[in-house]
C-alpha cells in the first residue's frame, strides 16, 4: 500500500511538473497583451532576423541597442554574390539583416514605432492584414524571403494584435531600410 501512495505521489509531482504552462491557471496573472506578444516575438524568431547581429567576445549575437530595428541603414550592401547553378540558393549578410535568392536581395524590415522608418503610423490591422495576406501594408508587396509570414499567419488575430502591441511598445529606431532589389533579368529565350 505505501509502494501505492508513493508511485501515486510521484506521477502526481511529475504531472505537476510537465503541465501547460502556457494558460493562466485560475488566480494566476493573465499575461498583459504586451507580454503576450513579447513572449511571441521572442519564441517566433522575430529577432534573429529583425535585430542585426554583431561581433562580440563569442562570436555574432544579437546588437539589443538595436532591436528588432531591421537592416543597419548606414551598412551598404556590395552586389550579392553570384551563385552558381546548383544546391545553393542563398546568401545572407553577416548581420542577417540582408538575404539574397531568386527573389533578388531583400533587407529585414524596421519593426520599431518610429513613424518615420518603422511601424509607428500602422493600425493593428494592418499590421494583421500584412501577415495575413503576406503583402506590405495588407496590399502592397509581397513580403520576402527569409519573412515566415506563412506560418505566423496562422497566429490567431488576438495573438498577432498582442505581438503588435509588443512591437509599438518597444524603443523607437529611426533606421530607414533600403527598398528590396528585384531579380536581375535572365537571359531571353530566343525561339
Amino acid at each position: 500500500m505505501k509502494t501505492t501512495t508513493l508511485m501515486f505521489a510521484l506521477f502526481a509531482l511529475h504531472t505537476a511538473a510537465c503541465a501547460d504552462k502556457s494558460q493562466p491557471t485560475a488566480g494566476a496573472h493573465a499575461p498583459s497583451p504586451v507580454e503576450r506578444g513579447k513572449l511571441l516575438a521572442e519564441t517566433s524568431g522575430c529577432h534573429d532576423c529583425h535585430t542585426p547581429l554583431a561581433m562580440g567576445p563569442n562570436g555574432p549575437a544579437p546588437d539589443m541597442t538595436r532591436a528588432l530595428s531591421g537592416h543597419p541603414a548606414a551598412l551598404a550592401m556590395p552586389p550579392a554574390p553570384e551563385l552558381p547553378p546548383g544546391p545553393w540558393l542563398v546568401t545572407v549578410g553577416a548581420t542577417n539583416t540582408a538575404w539574397s535568392g531568386p527573389w533578388g536581395v531583400s533587407f529585414t524590415s524596421n519593426l520599431t514605432p518610429d513613424p518615420e522608418t518603422g511601424l509607428g503610423t500602422w493600425k493593428q490591422q494592418q499590421f494583421i492584414d500584412t501577415i495575413r495576406n503576406g503583402r506590405h501594408l495588407g496590399v502592397g508587396r509581397p513580403l520576402l524571403p527569409p519573412m515566415p509570414a506563412a506560418g505566423i499567419a496562422k497566429m490567431s488575430d488576438d495573438d498577432l494584435s498582442a505581438l503588435f502591441a509588443y512591437l509599438q511598445s518597444v524603443p523607437a529606431i529611426k533606421n530607414k531600410v533600403p527598398a528590396p532589389i528585384p531579380p536581375k533579368a535572365g537571359p531571353v529565350a530566343s525561339k
